[in-house]
């Protein structure tokens, strides 16, 4: 039976997504919970590899196991077993061919950033502070200059064999109270993309770049241009977008 899975977790304590030889990582909690609940060594496969503190609500995993039961059995099993930061939101059965990473026609990820002068307890672990006014008209335009199809040389690095080019789909940038959240959705992501194009962003939103300033520095496509990397705790993955035949 192959099935696929929609995960929610706190990455705080976590080295990432993809297993590690010497950290503590999702994909290895699950694998670990999935073993006790099948009696099966079994081997995940994840729509995104979240670095390390990166959270997620819509991350997508497939496997394939020979359970026997019924698949609400398995998600109760399996939210028993994992660590209260880790949850199986859905748990379905899909296409033998599916595939979370690579049958994915998009993902979504949204970076917080907490504006006020007085910081909030509450939401230190899923939002970076900044304290200063930014201007959200300068950050919007500029964002649009992402969409189409690029290289993001200056905003991060491709995985080994990988290529620097990436369909950007959608953008936004809004604020809710004390919040402002940048969306970004795209075919792909490169290492650290999102936090160095938010990096870059804050910059203009502070009047130290122009939105066609920071069009120029996506046309560098040179690391060195980019803006800082941010912290990865105002990081989160939110969505990923399958064909319809698919639908997860």
């Amino acid at each position: 039976m192959h099935l696929g899975a929609v995960v929610e977790y706190d990455g705080t304590r976590y080295a990432g997504f993809q297993r590690q030889k010497r950290e503590i990582t999702i994909q290895e909690e699950i694998e670990k919970a999935l073993a006790s609940a099948t009696q099966e060594q079994t081997k995940i496969v994840g729509a995104g590899r979240t670095d390390a503190g990166v959270h997620a609500i819509g991350q997508v995993i497939s496997f394939s196991t020979a359970w026997k039961r019924s698949l609400s059995e398995l998600q109760r099993a399996l939210n028993a077993l994992l660590p209260s930061d880790i949850a199986i939101l859905e748990l379905l059965e899909v296409s033998p061919d599916f595939h979370a990473r690579k049958s994915a026609l998009s993902r979504k990820y949204q970076y917080t950033i907490f504006n006020r002068p007085v910081r909030s307890p509450l939401s230190r672990l899923y939002a970076y502070r900044w304290v200063g006014e930014l201007d959200l008209e300068a950050m919007r335009e500029a964002l649009g200059s992402l969409i189409g199809v690029h290289d993001f040389a200056s905003f991060g690095r491709a995985r080994p064999g990988g290529s620097t080019m990436c369909q950007m789909l959608e953008v936004d940038c809004h604020r809710e109270g004390d919040y402002i959240y940048i969306d970004l959705v795209a075919n792909a992501f490169l290492k650290r993309m999102v936090r160095t194009i938010v990096g870059t962003l804050l910059l203009v939103g502070r009047g130290e770049l122009s939105p066609q300033g920071f069009k120029e520095v996506l046309e560098a496509r040179d690391r060195s241009r980019g803006g800082g990397l941010l912290p990865a705790h105002g990081l989160c993955f939110t969505k990923v977008s399958y064909p319809r035949r698919d639908a997860i």
